[in-house]
């Protein structure tokens, strides 16, 4: 449905990870094909979209762009997702071994759900917005291009790759600002914050020139093993093609977005404000969520949750001997300079020592941990304006690429020391460092069961992992439980935000005053946050609804086994199929449960 699909397919894919497909028995005819059609229909998307296989480190397609902005595209999937469910149906379930039935039910629930983002009215409102500032081309393009990203540079075939693809980089622009265009006539656009905000992104790269654009990195150093003519050729290719094709397609959609769209952008931030946009944003709640709930559910469930903290956070508020109320503290938290970091390097260190804190207590809630590597870096400069305190980026299956954890530098002086640990198990481990490297090491599962993911488990786990601060000794200091505390409550807030902004006709304002008056966050992430929301719709709704679901098997498991309950082995179970549908795996659990925990 969009370019963030194509690129991002390891997080924001609406497709589910599968269970594995241990088979006790010789596989049956209706088992082999139901494996046939996975492995067939994964091979056709990665062919449709080959920025999908270049992010999974399968070069065979990597120097293409493919064409994600094109009706052709979206046929092209749509058409996909009917002969899937078409061959689905031919296969009799009931003759399946009982894992492969629950293949069978989350890969049809998955394609049901991805099949009705393409219906017209969805479709409309989906293309008319091809990219915001938090996700887009202008973006998701510059980091697979930096040297940094996804893409290699460690061949003159990469080198030679990346300059085919820049060659198709401004076909894509074009299409972005037809869409945009069409948008606009049809009377669906962005609000004029998002656009000005991709305005911001697009100057701060092109004020760079050639040899400060993300684009020019994979030439400022290369492999030793590229002989130096090749060097010398290379480089020059990558100035002019950062000269002739990647500026002047930037420039082009920074100038349209400025004189031509800015004026037509609205000052309303609802999707549920736009034609279509109430429908579209009850999609969007399903596909994020994996469950049927509406937006008012969703508003209730995070009141609910805000309540809960509040009162934790008092609790922690009288253990450091605070005097004054919740809201004087959030005042002391967030201007008392001890609790602003010094430096990068401060940061980086910082990080890194709560890595080796961690990692000396994973033995005890851990049995299936990854191969892949970690590594932290500092966001790059061209995005931490806009980005979160901290992001993943996951590697390739075969370790080549490490999984990375980035954190973001930018304005120090609105960060706090507080919020490190519980960021760090969120972001990296056992966050999404281990749930998304342990599927994509898995050589047994098919390929989309290894790559593909659903919101609300992939950021349920990350959230579930904040909570296992006790048993992975973090936040024993009380500060330190309080930005855990202040984190959760940001995932609580989310409910009540992004269902207030695209559902019940909240402002910006409103929304960064609820969650000033709520939380101990700053103004800067504060602000960022709800211009995310603003941007992409229902996303933040998922880490609330995985996390409680994940903690309501948890708590169930325990009462029903007892002294048999042993936490690895239920991590276990959580992490060795993939990032499954809610009801899929609250299925899981009870069958492990049943099996008394074996």
């Amino acid at each position: 449905m969009s370019f963030v699909r194509s690129l991002r397919l390891g997080l924001l894919a609406a497709a589910a990870l599968l269970p594995a497909i241990a088979h006790a028995t010789p596989p049956s005819d209706a088992d082999a094909r139901l494996r046939q059609l996975f492995a067939d229909t994964d091979e056709a998307a990665l062919h449709r979209n080959p920025l999908a296989a270049l992010y999974r480190g399968d070069m065979r397609f990597a120097d293409q762009l493919g064409d994600p902005f094109s009706d052709a595209h979206d046929a092209a999937e749509k058409a996909a997702d009917e002969h899937a469910l078409r061959q689905l149906s031919a296969i009799p379930r009931e003759q399946l071994n009982a894992t492969d039935q629950i293949a069978y039910d989350v890969f049809k629930r998955t394609t049901d759900l991805d099949l009705e983002g393409y219906r017209p009215d969805i479709l409309a409102v989906n293309h008319a917005m091809p990219l915001t500032h938090f996700y887009g081309l202008h973006l998701d393009y510059a980091d697979l291009s930096s040297g940094q990203g996804a893409a290699p540079f460690k061949t003159v075939k990469d080198y030679d790759d990346a300059l085919k693809r820049h060659a198709q980089y401004p076909h894509l622009v074009d299409e972005v600002i037809a869409r945009f265009r069409a948008g606009a006539a049809a009377g669906i656009v962005e609000p004029k914050l998002v656009v000005t905000n991709i305005l911001d992104e697009l100057n701060l790269q092109l004020a760079g020139g050639i040899e400060g654009s993300p684009y020019y990195g994979p030439v400022k150093a290369f492999p030793a093993t590229i002989p130096a003519a090749d060097q010398a050729r290379l480089r020059a290719a990558f100035i002019a093609a950062i000269r002739d094709e990647i500026v002047p397609a930037n420039t082009k959609l920074r100038d349209f977005l400025k004189i031509e769209y800015l004026p037509k952008a609205r000052d309303t931030v609802g999707v549920g404000q736009l034609p279509g946009g109430e429908t579209y944003y009850a999609y969007m709640i399903e596909a994020n969520t994996t469950l049927p709930l509406s937006a008012q559910e969703v508003h209730q469930l995070g009141l609910n949750e805000v309540a809960r903290i509040t009162k934790a956070l008092e609790i922690v508020t009288t253990r450091v001997g605070f005097k004054g109320d919740l809201h004087a503290f959030f005042q002391h938290m967030t201007t008392d300079p001890q609790f602003a970091p010094p430096s990068r390097d401060w940061l980086e260190k910082r990080y890194r020592s709560i890595e080796a804190r961690i990692e000396t207590r994973i033995p005890e809630q851990f049995s299936l941990v990854p191969k892949t590597p970690l590594e932290i870096r500092p966001d790059p400069a061209y995005k931490e304006k806009s980005s979160a305190a901290g992001e993943y980026m996951q590697g390739t299956p075969d370790g080549a690429r490490p999984g990375v954890f980035y954190y973001n530098g930018y304005d120090l002086p609105t960060r706090f020391t507080w919020g490190e640990e519980t960021l760090f198990l969120h972001e990296a481990i056992p966050g999404h460092h281990f749930q998304i490297s342990l599927a994509q090491e898995n050589k047994d599962l098919p390929n989309f069961m290894r790559f593909g993911g659903n919101t609300a488990y992939v950021e349920g786990w990350a959230l579930y992992s904040e909570s296992l601060w006790p048993e992975l000794g973090m936040e024993t200091d009380p500060y330190q439980r309080f930005g855990g505390l202040n984190d959760e409550m940001l995932r609580a807030m989310r409910l009540v935000v992004d269902s207030g902004i695209h559902a019940m006709g909240w402002s910006r304002q409103q929304a960064i005053d609820y969650m000033t008056s709520n939380s101990a966050m700053g103004k800067a992430d504060v602000t960022a946050e709800v211009e995310r929301y603003i941007a992409i719709p229902g996303q933040a709704l998922a880490y609330k609804v995985g996390q409680l679901t994940i903690l309501k098997e948890k708590a169930k498991a325990k009462a029903a086994l007892g002294v048999k309950f042993d936490p690895r082995a239920f991590h276990a179970q959580v992490l060795d199929t993939g990032a499954l549908p809610m009801t899929v795996l609250e299925t899981k659990i009870d069958g492990w449960i049943a099996r008394g925990g074996q």
